[in-house]
């Protein structure tokens, strides 16, 4: 058994430099294999500063990438340091009007705007052909 981490000190290594991912309840300092992972540095980089199990496990990586992950293994993460929950925050929703009359209104108007403007058209055009 390594040393045992925190998720704060984890959660510090997320960068090109330094790269840390917490992985079954270990923690592996993959900084080395950035550029060789099949996926990019992106995804290893994206999985920092949380639990990457899931992240890890829906990949379906093969045996041999499992038994690789030994050479990077640094410590043990302290499960009490982990969220057991993430709370999920929706995004701000647009508002929404439920009040119909505004849509009707603006249909209407969409509506009546062309005809007046085509009355005065024909009123004007009326009106200078008698005149003269």
């Amino acid at each position: 058994m390594g040393k045992v981490y925190t998720l704060a000190e984890v959660s510090h290594h997320n960068t090109r430099e330094k790269c840390w991912l917490v992985i079954d309840g270990k923690v592996y300092d993959v900084t080395k294999f950035l550029d060789d992972h099949p996926g990019g540095d992106d995804v290893l980089l994206s999985s920092t500063g949380k639990d990457a199990t899931n992240d890890f496990e829906d990949v379906g990586h093969s045996t041999s990438a499992k038994a690789m992950m030994d050479e990077f293994y640094v410590g043990d993460i302290d499960t009490a340091t982990i969220p057991s929950k993430v709370q999920y925050t929706p995004p701000k929703q647009p508002y929404y009007n439920q009040d119909r009359t505004t849509d009707f209104v603006i249909k209407v108007l969409q509506l009546l705007v062309p005809l007046l403007i085509l009355g005065v058209a024909v009123g004007i055009r009326f009106y200078t052909k008698s005149a003269a």
